[in-house]
């Protein structure tokens, strides 16, 4: 009886796990048409007295995503400023959905990431997450790998979609 070798333990293989990157901490959304008028009119003195009395310590350590429910029509200084009041509590903040924040969260976290040990190296992108891995994480990853690797592919190794290969 033949000895069963497992292929792709002993092949030379690299895999990159986005959910490995992922920054810890809750995410909330903060809606501020809370505080507009009908949840549409933006008054500023009464905007500023909201602002100004509403308990900020409450998003310690979170990421925060600023945003509009409704179809207000909200100046830019309007999330400038609550953005001010969150900067010493929230790890950060943006402006969108809070989807939006995932990628702009991947999009810094993959603009530091190092891809020099990958160089000449079949690469995998790990598919499968358990975490909201927003979708332009892997086309930054996968841009940033194709200056550095041998091969580029997508999914698990036993089932990989192949995506690059240099020439």
């Amino acid at each position: 009886m033949k000895e069963i070798v497992n292929r792709v333990a002993n092949s030379k293989l690299v895999t990159i796990d986005l959910e490995d990157l992922y920054p810890p901490g809750d995410r909330v959304s903060f809606d501020i048409s809370q505080w507009l008028l009908e949840g549409i009119v933006l008054r500023e003195k009464d905007f500023r007295v909201s602002v100004k009395n509403h308990d900020w310590s409450q998003y310690k350590g979170k990421y925060v995503a600023l945003n509009c429910s409704t179809n207000a029509i909200v100046p830019g200084w309007a999330y400038m400023l609550v953005s001010l009041h969150l900067a010493p509590y929230a790890l950060k903040v943006t402006v969108g959905s809070l989807d939006n924040l995932e990628s702009i969260l991947f999009s810094e976290i993959l603009q530091n990431f190092d891809v020099s040990e990958y160089a000449n190296q079949p690469v995998i992108i790990k598919g499968c997450a358990n975490k909201p891995i927003p979708q332009n994480a892997y086309v930054l990853l996968a841009q940033k790998l194709q200056a550095v690797a041998k091969s580029i592919m997508y999914g698990e190794a036993c089932s990989s979609v192949p995506l690059y290969k240099r020439k």
